[in-house]
């Protein structure tokens, strides 16, 4: 592996895709440290030492930014809410839907209405929540201080978009992911730190903590095989002539993926689900307290509902990627058809039922991933990891898919990939 690392920097291209990421990621993590003006960093703490776990999950996807209520300290919400409203409105208007099939020029169209969805939904929250924070005292400037809280927090969720992109367009992977990630890894030794201090002092049974060790490698591994697991379609291609050669006459298959929607599916729930907390969290009464308390993580309703919705956008986002007509079309161009299913619309629609089938079974696995952590916190009482199931998913795909766009510009500039390196004696290791 380490073998693969040095020959992934002796590429040109790929060693400045890398160092891009990186120092992108230094921004993000220098924003996530700059004070927004006017802010009491020693209240902030506090609220959020006497808070729910709404605000620190809000905070999971900010990096931390939330809490010290830096510039950045609306992270990548205001995007991924604006994602999610801009791919709703492609499946409801025709227009739309056209628009996003023109190719690159409508795409960069949906782009752009996204990018002022963005700017829209930061302005929303940058007002919701300085107004709210005015309320306990964090923030007690006048209102040109507060114009110019809420236009410094706007202005980091539109840089923090800024940065997405830019490292989905010259580094590796998909950049808001990517920022997520970072986020969540920039934690852990702050997470570990206090593990240890609570069982050195006795707050923390070591075995308790063994047991909760155990429970992170299962759901580790349960997302490497959900992220890797693939449904193999056979196909077979038929013999043609082209001037004097024989092509096709070889069989092979599709691989269709289990969890074809990635961590997109437990980004996009999380976030809708945020909502209801949020808003309630600016008032004050019983209907707000209720609020509170049903969307809790721990409430049942929170729980049913997040099953839910993971399953709704992992079909939702699967139906967005994957075209099974589009596939179908391309099988028939080339000769190809399914054993034993008639080439154009039969086959598509039996890809189109066997996906809906291995999507279902993945969405409940991901929904499973994302709870089992949790259900574990609340039996074992420990709340220093931030490693929940909703992390777990987001580092572990986002690593995954990192790892296999790194081994595909190797392979394709004829090195080995970083996880697969041959011995002296032409063997795989």
């Amino acid at each position: 592996m380490i073998d693969g690392f040095r020959d992934a920097f002796r590429l040109p291209d790929l060693k400045r895709r890398i160092l891009f990421v990186v120092g992108a990621l230094f921004i993000f993590r220098l924003g996530a440290h700059i004070p927004t003006p006017g802010i009491d960093p020693e209240a902030m703490a506090n609220m959020f030492a006497q808070s729910s776990g709404v605000l620190g999950f809000l905070d999971l996807f900010a990096g931390g930014a939330l809490r010290r209520f830096s510039i950045f300290a609306l992270g990548v919400g205001p995007y991924i809410n604006s994602s999610i409203v801009m791919q709703l409105l492609v499946v409801i208007f025709p227009a739309l839907e056209k628009m996003q099939k023109e190719g690159e020029e409508g795409r960069k169209k949906i782009t752009q209405y996204t990018r002022f969805g963005t700017i829209f939904f930061a302005l929303v929250q940058a007002i919701g929540m300085t107004t709210w924070l005015r309320n306990y005292n964090i923030f007690a400037g006048g209102a040109l201080n507060w114009v110019i809280v809420v236009a410094t927090v706007t202005t980091g969720a539109f840089v923090v978009m800024w940065l997405g992109e830019v490292m989905s367009d010259h580094g590796i992977g998909n950049g808001t992911s990517m920022l997520i990630y970072a986020g969540i890894v920039a934690r852990l030794p702050e997470a570990i730190v206090d593990t240890v201090g609570r069982l050195r002092y006795g707050e923390i049974n070591i075995f308790v903590l063994l047991i909760a060790l155990a429970v992170i490698v299962v759901v580790i591994a349960g997302c490497v095989i959900l992220q890797e697991g693939t449904r193999r379609l056979p196909v077979q291609y038929a013999k043609r002539m082209v001037g004097n050669k024989v092509y096709g006459g070889q069989s092979t298959f599709i691989p269709l993926r289990v969890n074809t929607a990635g961590v997109i599916p437990i980004i996009f729930a999380s976030s809708v689900l945020l909502f209801p907390s949020m808003i309630a969290s600016f008032f004050s009464g019983p209907v707000s307290d209720w609020f509170r308390a049903v969307f809790s993580q721990s409430h049942p309703v929170y729980i049913v509902i997040e099953v839910l919705l993971i399953i709704f956008f992992s079909y939702f986002y699967t139906a967005v990627v994957f075209n099974p007509a589009d596939l179908s079309n391309n099988m028939k161009k080339y000769g190809g058809f399914i054993l034993g299913i008639r080439p154009g619309k039969p086959t598509s629609e039996y890809i189109e039922r066997v996906m809906s089938r291995i999507t279902l079974g993945g969405a409940f696995a991901l929904a499973a991933i994302a709870l089992i952590p949790n259900f574990m916190t609340l039996i074992l009482r420990i709340d220093t990891f931030v490693f929940g199931g909703t992390a777990v998913i987001i580092v572990v795909g986002v690593a995954l898919d990192t790892i296999h766009q790194v081994e595909g510009q190797m392979l394709m500039r004829h090195y080995d990939g970083i996880l697969k390196r041959r011995g002296k004696s032409g063997g795989l290791i």
